[in-house]
This record gives structure tokens, C-alpha cells and sequence, in this order.
């Protein structure tokens, strides 16, 4: 597998700008600290071959930061930070672990430390609040509150995060970062722009969302369904609701699918393939499961070129989107 692409790395970037703006304090991210260190490069697949033959990786975390890799890692305040945001992704098929080794903070003071399951940024989350098992507010855990008492915080996906606040210089905390298998993946957030993944829910009643957080061609091979042949363009009065078990096509620019433009209904089972160009900055493939059978669907995806934008031909929705990022 290459290592990830500069477009993700601007995405990536994007993220770390829209929470530096949030805290109306951009003159701190400066270009300096990003030569120094690129928390970006941890995406590489070689360093993570490099880093699994050898001990437990470790390294300070920055107040803004985003890992992919698993380890220990240690904040430590060298001024007030008083708006930090740590990102956590791993692979569709694992769950994140976060554990406290050491935590320093003062909580009478100000301080906090609070992890969340999933990510949220300005205001939307991903898994939506609709597509995660848990309401919004139990997916908070406030060390504050909880103390040691839940050292260990395990994600329902690919993704976590951690919101902290440090006044006093000297103070922070060391977490360990580990993952482990998830046998049947349900939201996920994927690392890179090209891929093929298959989403199953057995028997189980729930919603599943897999995000692509580019503009890309979308190519569905395969549909099974409980209940015949189909594919439509979503009109004001069509959809699938009816129908209790089916796959949804999303769009748009923000994390959150349950905000996002609902694109094409896939509402009986085929065997494709059926291709879409989807020219938004965000792709979500959603499937709905009433619980009574067992639903999978199995697509390949990769980054829209601007010539195919250019160019479009076969089914395009990328008319309901907003130009790409």
C-alpha cells in the first residue's frame, strides 16, 4: 500500500484548520511546527511495517493532532492550552482503545480531559447520532468525572477522540493507544481515497455508514438484501423507507451523513456493477437494516479527477454537491 496521498494529508489538514478557527487562534499553527513534526506521516504504511517489528512506539502529542498508529503518547503543557483536539483513526476493521497511564491535569482549576466516541467537528459527528448505538451524551467520558475509574475507553469504530484543557504549564497526560478487531465493522471512517470494502449486518437491527471523505467514483459490485432487481436516482417522492432493508448513496461537505444529501436509493438486491461519480467532498455508502435478515453490500471506490469531472459519462450525481475542496 502507498503512502497516503497528498490530497488526504490537505483534508487532514483542513480539519486541523477548521478546529484552529473554531478557537479563533490561528497565529499558533504555525508552518514552523509543521516542518518540525508532520503528524500526517503516521498514515504511511511503511513506518507502520517499520514501527509493528519494533517495542512500543512513543512520541509528545501536539495540542492539535491526528494519529493512525497505535502506542504511547504524552502531552505536556508548555503554556496554557486551553482548546486542544487529538484525532484517532485505524483501520475499517478495528476498534480503538484508549488507556490513561498518567494523568496530570487540574480539574478544579479549569482542566479537562474528555474523550468521545467517534469524531465531531463544528457541530457534526460521525457516526451520526442516528447510526451509533449509544445517545450523544453518553459518548462523552469525562476523566473530570470518572476518574481512574474507566482508565480503559474503547470506540464502537475506527475512530475516536479527545478534547483537553491544560492551564498550568508542566501538567498533561500519557495515554496508551491500542486497537483491536472488529468482525463486523459497522461505521467507518476510511484512511485513504482508493479502496474496496464490503459492509454486513447479520441479523441485527441497526445503521451502518462508511465515509469517504473525498469526491470520488463509487462503483457498488454487489447488493444482497432480504427482499428483486433496482437502482434509483432519489426523487422527492421515491425512497426506500418502505422497504425496511436498504443502501443509501449520501453527499456533502460536512461529517455528518445525517445532514448530508440523501443521493440515490439501492432498495432490492443486484449484482452489478453499478458505477456513480459522486463530486462531493464527503461520500457516505448508509446501510439500513430492520434486523431480519442478513444485508451486505460490496463496493471500490477511488478519487474523482478533475477529467472526469470534466468529462462526466455512465451514471453522475455530481450535480447535487458542491465543488470539491
Amino acid at each position: 500500500m502507498a503512502s497516503m496521498s497528498p490530497s488526504f494529508k490537505l483534508q487532514c489538514h483542513f480539519i486541523l484548520l477548521f478546529l484552529v478557527a473554531l478557537r479563533g487562534e490561528s497565529r499558533y499553527l504555525e508552518l514552523r511546527e509543521a516542518a518540525d513534526h508532520d503528524p500526517f506521516l503516521l498514515f504511511s504504511s511503511n513506518l507502520k511495517r517499520e514501527l509493528a517489528e519494533e517495542q512500543l512506539y512513543r512520541r509528545a502529542l501536539r495540542c492539535l493532532d491526528m494519529l493512525s498508529l497505535q502506542g504511547q503518547f504524552t502531552f505536556t503543557a508548555d503554556r496554557p492550552q486551553l482548546h486542544c483536539a487529538v484525532f484517532f483513526i485505524g483501520e475499517p476493521e478495528e476498534f480503538i482503545t484508549i488507556h490513561y497511564d498518567l494523568v496530570s491535569i487540574d480539574c478544579q482549576g479549569g482542566d479537562f480531559l474528555k474523550v468521545f466516541d467517534g469524531w465531531i467537528l463544528k457541530g457534526e459527528k460521525f457516526p451520526s447520532s442516528q447510526d451509533h448505538p449509544l445517545p450523544t451524551t453518553e459518548r462523552y467520558v469525562d476523566f473530570c468525572e470518572s476518574g481512574l475509574s474507566k482508565r480503559s475507553i474503547r470506540s464502537s469504530q475506527n475512530v475516536a477522540m479527545i478534547f483537553f484543557r491544560v492551564h498550568k504549564p508542566g501538567n498533561g497526560f500519557t495515554i496508551t493507544i491500542t486497537t483491536n478487531p472488529n468482525l463486523f465493522p459497522c461505521n467507518v471512517m476510511s484512511q485513504t481515497p482508493n479502496g474496496r470494502f464490503t459492509l454486513v449486518i447479520p441479523h441485527q437491527h441497526r445503521n451502518c455508514s462508511f465515509s469517504i471523505i473525498y469526491p470520488v467514483v463509487i462503483k457498488i459490485s454487489d447488493l444482497t438484501l432480504g427482499h428483486l432487481n433496482g437502482l434509483q436516482l432519489k426523487k422527492p417522492s421515491a425512497g426506500c423507507g418502505a422497504k425496511g432493508d436498504f443502501v443509501e448513496l449520501l453527499g456533502g461537505t460536512g461529517l455528518d451523513p445525517s445532514k448530508m444529501m440523501p443521493l440515490a436509493d439501492l432498495c432490492y438486491p443486484f449484482h452489478g456493477p453499478a458505477q456513480m461519480k459522486i463530486g462531493c467532498d464527503n461520500t457516505v455508502v448508509r446501510m439500513v437494516s430492520s434486523g431480519k435478515h442478513i444485508n451486505r453490500v460490496t463496493f471500490e471506490y477511488h478519487q474523482l479527477e478533475p477529467y472526469e469531472l470534466e468529462n462526466p459519462n455512465g451514471n453522475s450525481i455530481q450535480e447535487f454537491c458542491l465543488p470539491a475542496l
